[in-house]
């Protein structure tokens, strides 16, 4: 019998934030599944703040790209047997089918699905605080701030998915962290539940005068989630040789990218502090460290070291109002989308 395949398609080049009519659902039979493909269902669906960045250099017209965890519903090709449960690039879409080892990343080249490992106790977790936005989290904090014991860490967007994991595993590691958020009920969990020492509201506060009340010794690592202003004052309030990890850059997201975008300038501090500051994209570690990863991170979840939070939108309909909500801020931990 046929299938039938739902899907939401990428219908117009984002301008400023995303809106309901940049994308369009639409309906379609999925073919048979052919030598050395699989067929794969979504399970659940990731919604990222790095959509709306590719969002705007990608043309309109496909499948809105994405990570799903998925189960194999069929297979002809010998790496996958049905039940498996996979993490892969399926996009917003409710079926899959094809050759696995031919996936497209969004972020350029091949990147093959994987299975769940088994050490992952919950299946969403997957697409968050045992999947990429953990390991954005894990291998930004572990590999490029590397936090001494005593130090002091800021994390900007320390609610958010890779914010909150990246200041819990800072803990883990004997430093001292403060985090910036966009409410008192963020920052209160920041604290009560993830064992941030400090969290402000930075609605309500500077970043300077927070820092110089909460960090009066200075600021020794930076994990950047934000960008702009928020980051030009982390880093005057930055001791020598201090460590910035940029992992986001949530201020210039909706940028009109037809004008200058007007950026703080922090160099000569950068300079004078002689501060190390390094991008980072996740997929830098991808193979065995990304499953070594994974499974640190799952075993610290298990122990009850981190503590993850999701925000899990029922239905697949919902996906564009669950993507423009979470850029909005109003997620706390990750955005998932059941299917």
């Amino acid at each position: 019998m046929p299938v039938k395949n739902q899907k939401w398609i990428y219908n117009s080049t984002f301008s400023g934030a995303p809106k309901p009519s940049d994308f369009k659902f639409v309906e379609d039979q999925l073919p048979e599944v052919g030598e050395n493909e699989v067929h794969f269902k979504a399970v659940a669906i990731s919604v990222d703040p790095y959509m709306r960045v590719l969002g705007s250099v990608i043309p309109p017209g496909g499948v809105m790209f994405g990570a799903q965890v998925a189960k194999v519903v069929k297979s002809r090709n010998p790496k996958w047997k049905v039940g498996d449960a996979a993490v892969g690039y399926f996009g917003w879409q409710t079926n899959w089918v094809g050759v696995p080892e031919d996936i497209q990343s969004p972020f350029g080249g091949i990147e093959e699905p994987y299975e769940v490992p088994q050490v992952v106790s919950n299946v969403t977790h997957a697409l968050g605080a045992a999947g990429l936005t953990g390991n954005s989290a894990y291998f930004g904090m572990m590999e490029l701030c590397c936090p001494k014991p005593g130090e002091t860490v800021v994390v900007s967007g320390a609610a958010g998915a890779v914010g909150s994991l990246a200041g819990q595993i800072a803990k883990i590691q004997g430093a001292r962290v403060i985090g910036f958020a966009g409410s008192d009920a963020k920052v209160d969990w920041l604290v009560s539940e993830c064992g941030f020492d400090k969290a402000f509201n930075y609605k309500k506060i500077s970043v300077v005068e927070a820092l110089k009340t909460a960090a009066p010794k200075g600021v020794d690592c930076y994990f950047d989630n934000v960008g702009g202003q928020m980051t030009a004052d982390v880093i005057s309030c930055m001791n020598s040789y201090g460590r910035v990890a940029v992992c986001g850059s949530i201020a210039n997201y909706n940028a009109d990218r037809s004008k200058p975008v007007l950026v703080p300038d922090y160099h000569l501090n950068v300079i004078i502090k002689q501060i190390k500051m390094e991008g980072f994209l996740a997929q830098r570690w991808l193979g065995p460290k990304w499953i070594q990863g994974i499974h640190q991170l799952a075993e610290w979840i298990n122990q009850g070291k981190i503590v993850p939070r999701e925000t899990v939108t029922n239905g697949f309909l919902n996906i564009p109002s669950a993507f423009i909500a979470m850029l909005k801020g109003d997620n706390i931990g990750k955005a998932v989308v059941t299917v």
